[in-house]
């Protein structure tokens, strides 16, 4: 009998947790689960927070969070899935970052310890137990890995750019 991986069967239990914890987080915001308000309540959430248009953006973070946190679970796609929750917890960090760093003051090291695994999974690999390596890599070249990551990189600094724009206070005396 053959012996298990520890290499692999370690990637397979970061996964799944990442990817469980991601997707619960995305399906609040896109369906009211787990006590989330669903995309009306994100969607008034998000626009209090700068981000526009709010609702694009509620289903922006929601599809990052839950599919990305699906996807990495499975182990299917694992560069876009890693990718695109490190562009969710991108936005999540911003909001979060006037608090400081630690979770207790409201900061952003949760979202940041999420997006910084979510990535690392990204770019490591889903490992052998994974859905990716029984359909022999098809959706996890390294291609793939520099696509996804530079694009949701563009995508997020788009973003949290656009909101950061909004927010700022424009000083009467100086226009």
């Amino acid at each position: 009998m053959a012996c298990l991986d520890r290499r692999d069967l370690g990637l397979l239990v970061l996964r799944v947790g990442t990817g469980a914890v991601l997707a619960a987080h995305g399906t609040q915001k896109l369906a009211g689960w787990f006590g989330g308000g669903g995309i009306e309540g994100t969607t008034a959430a998000m626009e209090a927070m700068g981000f526009h248009p709010p609702k694009h953006s509620a289903v922006a973070a929601g599809l990052g969070e839950a599919g990305g946190g699906a996807l990495l679970a499975l182990g299917l796609a694992t560069p876009a899935a890693g990718a695109a929750a490190i562009g969710a917890m991108a936005g999540a960090v911003a909001v979060h970052a006037p608090a400081g760093f630690f979770a207790q003051g409201g900061g952003y090291e949760y979202p940041a310890f999420l997006g910084f695994t979510a990535g690392v999974i990204g770019l490591t690999g889903p490992g052998r137990y994974s859905l990716d390596h029984a359909t022999r890599h098809v959706f996890n070249q390294p291609w793939m890995v520099a696509l996804a990551f530079a694009g949701s990189a563009v995508a997020a600094a788009a973003v949290v750019g656009k909101r950061a724009k909004g927010r700022a206070v424009v000083d009467p005396d100086t226009t």
